[in-house]
């Protein structure tokens, strides 16, 4: 017995002198200490935490060189060399991590919206619960700064930029026909419907190096991944049906949305200041499918529109009325897959297809027109370190359009455009971190080469606010109506800075940015209208500056959450056929929006109100010497929506514009010639309606009893 003992005692004698003690102190990059952090040896359980000076002490078995990881909360995770004998009262030094959720964010020129988005100013049911927009992401995006509501028209106008230097994007791939047909002063609206989009980032410039031929804005509409259940929605509205359905399965689901529009029992009820002979009736759908792969998501995403009216214009250089008659296709298909491999990559692969077609009958000529579109997307992302990632990839653009002119006269064009990016997002510090890319593209038909660098950094001054600076050059082809006539051409440039300001806690958020655009090689003319005979040149030119305001808060009232939004701009420009370098038709010099939703427990209802106004806009009097000196009054129109629930799932819905009935005007037609008494007649562009009124009834079918769509309206 007494000979076990002394083996024991000798066995324990030569494990202890085996140990080896390690020891030191955790920091951080101010060299203050780190209470809490784990400190072991990898591989084995040798370890300790750090006490409430930062320090550490324990003792191990391992020998040699090891792998010594000090990990907290908040911190970089690192993993240090050693040689065990000799770490001793060493000094270890953690960094911030820059994934937390408080860590710096890329604001400048965007606004985000969705469950993904670490800062919203908006949230998605905010694009269908602002009092006005019926459900038109356009209208709704009217009420944040930056944009200008051009009610004639009804597209987005972003910072004295025209509709059509707005790009959108679903998932991340090109829409080339994102608005519904019309004609000269009526509105159009957006082709997407908000109930399948999960997220939304509204960029107003110095967007990323990923996004290419758009000289102001880009708008990108994200499709829900993941549907949390099997529903049904059902829809009776004033102006037509709709009916949508989700079915959810273990790997995959479908999506499901359809609507017909018809607004000849509305026109019955309600005269409109439009003669019409067939009123506008629309059949549209969209289609979302999913399936989820081990280490992906393949989507395709799929909608169509059918679309007609006929009516009688106002022309104030012709005796008679116009007829317009116009019937409207429309077809739009992406499929996406993205996924992961390898060591912390990332791919992206997409396809679009769009088709536009266009009947217009204009008294007893005829217009017919289509256009076939398509984007081919292959995208790398690579997480080199949780500080640095590079994002690099190529696009390819293919658009063939075609018209004739009563069958005799045709025009049309064949363009590729292929390009290639890359970009880096890097982190510097929890409150420092840079975009920096370069994009560089060439143009087959104007036969062109292009490189635009790109660059965003943002800096956090306190936990809540931070300050951000977005730099870039913008590159976009000259529009559809000048590339049918001629190919002699340069792409249209742009050069933007901005400087953004934004504070955000709970639910409030302050945004305030400044901005800078720099206009070169825009379009010229040289007749009234573009026709084919007309000489062009890229001799344009123009600027743009503004300020753009942004607050919302949620939680001063109970129950109430609002917004405003105020923009000034200062731009002008010498394009087009104008005669001098003026401020455009379409841009208010202030607009001001005021968007206000409130529930009333009692009435077992959500109310909202929208006020907006906008100062008077340019108009061309040939009756002055001056070019463009006219100004029209101010736009002024408070809106109304009120949805009230008659049971969990029953939704009894009515909103309506203008409701004070503001006389508003947009501008003035001007005849071609003088009168009698040496002066050119004017009409003035006014809305189609003083106000227009909207009743629906929306009843949702689901496992789910308590889901209903107060969130879609």
């Amino acid at each position: 017995m007494k000979s076990l003992y002394t083996l024991t005692f000798l066995l324990i004698a030569f494990i202890s002198n085996a140990q080896q003690t390690i020891s030191g102190t955790v920091v951080d990059e101010k060299n203050k200490p780190i209470v809490g952090a784990n400190v072991f040896i990898d591989g084995t359980y040798d370890g300790a935490s750090t006490d409430e000076k930062g320090n550490f002490n324990f003792k191990t078995t391992a020998t040699g060189n090891q792998l010594l990881v000090i990990s907290f909360l908040s911190f970089e995770t690192i993993k240090v060399a050693i040689e065990v004998e000799k770490f001793q009262n060493q000094t270890v030094k953690l960094k911030e991590s820059v994934n937390t959720l408080d860590a710096v964010v890329i604001t400048a020129g965007t606004f985000s919206a969705g469950e993904k988005s670490r800062v919203s100013v908006l949230k998605p049911l905010d694009i269908v619960t602002t009092a006005g927009s019926a459900g038109n992401i356009i209208a709704a995006l009217q009420t944040l700064p930056g944009t200008q509501n051009v009610g004639e028209d009804g597209r987005l106008f972003v910072r004295g930029g025209e509709a059509d230097e707005t790009q959108t994007f679903v998932d991340g791939i090109r829409v080339a026909q994102p608005y519904g047909a019309t004609t000269n002063n009526l509105p159009t609206r957006g082709r997407f419907s908000p109930f399948l989009f999960s997220g939304i980032s509204f960029s107003t410039g110095g967007y990323s190096a990923e996004y290419g031929e758009a000289l102001s804005s880009v708008l990108l509409l994200n499709t829900l991944d993941e549907p949390d259940q099997n529903k049904t929605d059902i829809s009776f509205m004033t102006v037509g049906l709709g009916f949508s359905n989700t079915q959810k399965w273990k790997k995959s689901s479908l999506s499901v949305n359809t609507a017909y529009i018809d607004l000849a029992p509305y026109q019955v009820a309600i005269p409109q200041d439009v003669d019409w002979n067939k009123p506008f009736q629309s059949l549209s759908g969209e289609t979302v499918y999913r399936y989820n792969f081990a280490n992906g998501i393949f989507k395709a995403y799929a909608a169509f529109d059918a679309s007609r009216f006929d009516l009688n214009q106002e022309d104030i250089n012709q005796p008679k009325k116009v007829r317009v008659n116009l019937r409207n296709n429309n077809f739009y298909l992406n499929s996406s897959y993205k996924g992961n491999f390898g060591g912390n990559w990332q791919v992206f692969i997409g396809l679009s297809y769009g088709y536009g077609q266009n009947k217009i009958g204009i008294d007893a000529n005829d217009v017919n027109n289509a256009e076939h579109a398509s984007h081919l997307k292959l995208k790398f992302t690579k997480k080199l370190s949780d500080r640095v990632k590079l994002n690099f990839g190529t696009d390819y653009f293919i658009t063939k359009f075609d018209e004739d002119y009563n069958t005799t006269f045709k025009s049309g064009y064949d363009s590729n455009i292929a390009a290639v990016y890359t970009e880096a997002d890097i982190f510097f510090s929890k409150k420092f971190a840079a975009k920096v890319g370069v994009r560089a593209s060439t143009n087959d038909y104007i036969d062109e080469n292009s490189i635009s660098p790109r660059a965003s950094l943002a800096y956090k001054i306190s936990k809540n606010s931070q300050f951000a600076f977005a730099y870039g050059n913008f590159e976009q082809t000259p529009r559809q109506e000048y590339l049918k006539y001629s190919s002699d051409f340069k792409t249209e440039k742009a050069a933007h800075y901005i400087l953004n300001y934004q504070y955000a806690k709970g639910n409030r958020t302050l945004r305030t940015e400044v901005y800078f655009k720099q206009y070169n090689d825009l379009v010229k003319y040289d007749t009234d209208n573009v026709q084919f005979d007309s000489q062009f040149s890229n001799d344009g030119e123009g600027y743009a500056k503004g300020l753009d305001v942004f607050w919302r808060d949620g939680n001063s009232i109970k129950y109430l959450e609002y917004w405003i939004s105020y923009s000034y701009i200062d731009t002008k420009r010498d394009y087009k056929n104008y005669t001098a370098e003026v401020t455009p038709s379409f841009v208010s010099t202030h607009s001001l929006s005021l968007v206000t939703k409130y529930w009333i427990s009692d009435w077992k209802s959500q109310v909202g109100f929208t006020q907006q106004f906008s100062s008077g806009r340019p108009y061309n009097n040939p009756n002055e010497t001056a070019f463009m000196n006219g100004k029209t009054k101010s736009y002024s129109s408070l809106s109304f929506n009120w949805a009230y629930l008659l049971s969990q799932q029953k939704i009894l819905y009515f909103s309506v514009s203008n409701i004070l009935g503001t006389q508003n005007i947009f501008g003035y037609n001007y005849a071609d010639t003088v009168n009698g008494s040496g002066i050119y007649d004017r009409k003035a562009v006014t809305p189609t309606a003083d106000r227009f009124f909207f009743v629906g009834f929306f009843w949702t079918i689901s496992d789910n009893k308590k889901d209903n769509q107060l969130k879609n309206l």
